[in-house]
């Protein structure tokens, strides 16, 4: 199979590195020329050392997950003959303390809201089918323990 890359990097500006008064601010580059400005989100590192603009892993996580399944859903409504016009999600990514104390990404809840076109659309109980088939083949899906769902249409 394939493998995927992307390069992480951190560079201290502080003299208080040991005492926690650090900027967390770094980036992660890809294989294709993209970087983005990545921190930790303020609600786990207060500012100034994160960065509220730049994009968090939590966020990035929530966002992988909503993008597999978009395109597994997508790839799939083809194959029946749906003409797919538009499909947008705001997902939302909950956090809540594992057995042992931890915070984790528990939940992560899709909302897509898909037009259609042409004279073939998908019934509910299609459009359920396609998001579970998406669910169940999305690699992103099949490689982590949290909770997935899909809501509203």
């Amino acid at each position: 199979m394939s493998k995927h890359r992307a390069t992480i990097s951190w560079k201290c500006t502080s003299t208080e590195f040991i005492n926690g008064r650090y900027s967390r601010e770094h980036t992660w580059s890809f294989d294709g020329g993209v970087v983005v400005p990545a921190s930790p989100s303020p609600s786990v590192v207060p500012a100034p050392w994160s960065n509220p603009a730049n994009v968090d892993p939590e966020e990035a996580y929530v966002a992988a997950v909503s993008s597999c399944h978009m395109l597994t859903f997508l790839y799939l409504a083809g194959k029946e003959g749906f003409q797919v016009d538009s499909y947008e999600d705001e997902a939302i990514g909950a956090m809540t303390k594992n057995e042992r104390g931890t915070p984790w990404v528990s939940s992560v809840t899709l909302q897509p809201k898909i037009h259609y076109s042409g004279s073939r659309q998908p019934n509910p109980a299609e459009e359920a089918r396609l998001h579970h088939e998406a669910h169940e083949q999305c690699f992103i899906a099949q490689s982590i323990k949290t909770e997935v769902t899909v809501s509203g249409g």
